[in-house]
């Protein structure tokens, strides 16, 4: 087998099983290793530390598959990591297929879950969303690409999907030396548009074209939680995408709901889950909430609402991922500060903020650090009462900090 030797004292990392390799730490590479293929990693004195994917394009050199020197890397091990991680979603999840939408514990919610999330469980650069009976899987790195075909039968096997559609269009894979690829890999598929549940609502979902796999299934717990906070509110969603928020306020009771976003397509879905739901889109129908859909730039449509003096009880930031590294992190800070300082401006007296980032670069301190900016230049005093992150089928490996890449607080505004 092909070997990667490390620098003098550059195994440290390893040693604590965090699953990264990079290339400034590589002293030399023994043999001749394809894109893909498994090498040991091994400290500069021989010693065995891990066995890994090779990626000859990226910085992050090589991923570790396993710290056991005993564990071959062959279709038994992937069965078993993807059996691991499936009997981990149980805990949460009282059904593989079609859990029903009875509300109460996250166990009877939804038939749309993470099954597979890359490093968290131990499966570098896989990512793998149930929607129902059908999976969306997401190749990222060499590795994985290398092992596609077999990933993706033992994925059909461990869990009866009728299908599998891949969304392998992530700019990572650039840096990987892959190409994008998107379409049907295995089974039937009539349609691309899904309707899933959540917690007792329906959603369409585009996996052929919509953000990551279709959905964001990681705010699923969040969005619930703004329903139970929307009832007699003024809500503004901002980067709404299909209304995920939106609809879960209608819900819960909100007197209005504006919903921003550039992408007119979104939208449009947005409101079709607004009827799928039997969310009427103007008080004047009987509605309850009065919904209004509004294709704009954020940043520019917050200082529109200043310039218009209105205001809202309940604001939701779900920005885009602005600094995937922290290398961007200083760019992107003064985007969150800005617009949680519009935000903050926006508000009425006693108005609740929930603000989010996703972005891997930006930490959960740094991030209450910008948001505490933001008040302070909007000249008000807010208390956060809550802090949210992503749902347990996104799990955080203990030895991959990284993973936890959703940060989510609730502001009060004094």
């Amino acid at each position: 087998m092909a070997s990667i030797i490390l620098k003098l004292e550059r195994e440290k990392s390893l040693l604590r099983r965090h699953p990264w390799v990079f290339s400034g730490a590589i002293g030399q590479v023994n043999g001749n290793p394809a894109s893909g293929t498994t090498v040991d990693v091994r400290a500069a004195d021989g010693a065995f530390l891990a066995r890994a994917a090779y990626s000859p394009s990226s910085q992050i050199r090589a991923r570790v598959w396993s710290f056991d020197p005993d564990e071959v890397i062959d279709v038994d091990f992937f069965r078993r990591r993807i059996s691991a991680a499936l009997a981990r979603r149980t805990i949460f999840f009282s059904s593989l297929h079609f859990p029903q939408a009875n509300g109460g514990s996250e166990g009877g919610v939804t038939d749309a879950f993470r099954l597979v999330h890359a490093e968290s469980d131990r499966i570098p650069g896989l990512v793998v969303d149930r929607y129902g009976d059908v999976l969306v899987m997401q190749i990222l790195t060499a590795g994985c690409e290398f092992w596609r075909e077999t990933l993706a039968d033992l994925l059909l096997e461990a869990t009866g999907a009728t299908a599998i559609y891949e969304r392998s269009d992530a700019d990572v894979r650039e840096l990987e030396g892959l190409q994008p690829r998107v379409g049907l890999l295995r089974g039937v598929l009539p349609t691309t548009r899904l309707t899933i549940n959540e917690y007792g609502l329906k959603f369409l979902v585009d996996i052929e074209h919509g953000h990551k796999t279709g959905f964001y299934l990681d705010q699923r717990a969040n969005r619930n939680r703004v329903g139970q906070l929307a009832a007699g509110r003024d809500v503004l969603n901002c980067f709404c995408y299909t209304g995920g928020f939106s609809i879960h306020a209608a819900r819960g009771g909100a007197k209005s709901v504006v919903s921003v976003d550039t992408s007119a397509d979104a939208l449009a879905i947005g409101q079709e889950n607004a009827a799928l739901n039997g969310i009427q889109v103007d008080v004047s129908t009987g509605s309850t909430t009065s919904l209004e859909w509004l294709e704009a730039d954020v940043f520019t449509g917050l200082r529109k609402f200043r310039d218009q003096n209105r205001s809202w009880d309940l604001i939701v930031l779900d920005p885009p991922k602005f600094a995937p590294t922290a290398a961007q992190a200083e760019k992107a800070a003064r985007g969150y500060k800005d617009i949680n300082r519009l935000a903050f401006k926006l508000l009425r007296p006693g108005g609740i903020l929930v603000t989010f980032s996703c972005s891997g670069g930006i930490d959960a301190a740094l991030f209450q650090k910008i948001v505490a900016s933001a008040a302070l230049d909007a000249g008000v005093e807010a208390q956060i009462v809550e802090t949210l992150t992503q749902g347990p089928d996104h799990p955080v490996s203990i030895h991959f900090p990284e993973g936890a890449y959703l940060k989510g607080l609730v502001c009060v505004k004094g």
